[in-house]
């Protein structure tokens, strides 16, 4: 199983220049509201058109601008998940996991076909009823039973969870990683929530403005970012200019410091960046790194307490959980802070 996409479409305001393959994985789209993550699954579905390029999937063509072919979108056998999941109001639950059935099929196989699938995301005894009688989840459930019932070639979800509040979007998530274990192919996943795009996606594309400009693990998206895309939609908020001093030195443009760095520091370095999480307090055995601020304000979550560092303005996040009450940092206090060298990302222009 496998997908393989170099398509180009132009609007007045914006083009969309896309170019990437995927194996037997879920392959994540990551990235801002507008950037070309759902057009772009419009287009392998054969909802929009691009104005040039290639689409396969798993060895069929399903557009080709040079050799004119662009296939329909009922003969590309995809299943888009949208935000909304888009059932049928007017249909039940079993008619609606039904309508991606081939017409030609017997009762026999569409019962036995309907019925795996309600058992499947736990749906038994709701066969009849129609979707407005359904809660959000239970109406998510059955977008998914009819993506799989209708037994695609490739499964592509427009960030499925988006509707949904914390606490369903938790109880489901676990329907979600069964229904990718289960299918055997290519999953398309779009987010912009990185730890949900961490949780399911085996690779994930960063797009901005309408291009993927990396592609990388999960896991290496999160250690060792490469644009600065990729350091934005994993959560850093600390992100300065950066000029090169020398081989492992740059100069922090807008928070005025002199910083080591552990990456070897290129020519064309345009940008610095470090977690609010990897900020500490200096000991008397750090030497590198070590500057002198004050906490500005402080901000308050549940779990975390954010300090905002004068002068520079950086982020500072402590966890409660880790730290003593007393030993959290208070509005006005000074604070001398390491910025530890090997967890500073570098990126080019």
């Amino acid at each position: 199983m496998s997908i393989s996409v170099d398509i180009k479409k132009h609007f007045p305001f914006f083009s969309l220049e896309v170019a990437f393959s995927a194996e037997d994985e879920t392959f994540g789209f990551l990235g801002a509201s507008g950037c070309g993550k759902s057009l772009t699954l419009r287009c392998i579905a054969g909802l929009e058109t691009p104005d040039e390029g290639r689409i396969v999937v798993n060895g069929k063509v399903f557009f080709d601008s040079a050799k004119k072919i662009n296939l329909k979108p009922q003969l590309r056998k995809t299943a888009l998940l949208f935000q909304d999941y888009k059932l049928f109001p007017n249909l039940t639950v079993a008619e609606n996991i039904a309508a991606g059935f081939p017409r030609t099929m017997n009762k026999t196989e569409k019962h036995d076909r309907i019925s795996a699938q309600l058992k499947r995301f736990n749906l038994k005894g709701y066969g009849s009823r129609y979707p407005a009688r359904l809660s959000g989840g239970q109406q998510q459930r059955v977008a998914l039973a009819r993506m799989l019932a209708a037994e695609p070639g490739i499964l592509m979800l427009d960030e499925p969870f988006s509707s949904l509040d914390t606490h369903l979007k938790n109880v489901l998530e676990d329907d979600m990683i069964t229904l990718f274990e289960q299918f055997k192919g290519t999953v398309l996943y779009i987010s912009h929530d990185i730890d949900e795009a961490f949780r399911f996606c085996n690779r994930i594309g960063v797009f901005e403005e309408g291009r993927i400009v990396e592609t990388a693990s999960a896991e290496d998206l999160i250690t060792a970012p490469k644009s600065l895309a990729g350091i934005k939609v994993t959560g850093v908020r600390n992100i300065c200019r950066a000029q090169k001093i020398d081989v492992n030195t740059v100069k922090a443009i807008d928070w005025d410091l002199p910083l080591s760095t552990a990456q070897k520091v290129e020519d064309d370095i345009a940008w610095a960046a470090v977690r609010a999480s990897f900020l500490r307090l200096a000991s008397p055995a750090d030497t590198e790194n070590v500057f002198d601020f004050t906490v500005r304000l402080t901000i308050d979550t549940p779990f975390e307490r954010t300090a905002i560092l004068d002068p520079g303005g950086l982020r500072w996040s402590i966890d409660k959980f880790a730290q003593g009450s007393k030993e959290l940092p208070t509005k006005g206090q000074a604070v001398r802070m390491h910025i530890p060298p090997e967890k500073i990302y570098l990126v080019k222009k």
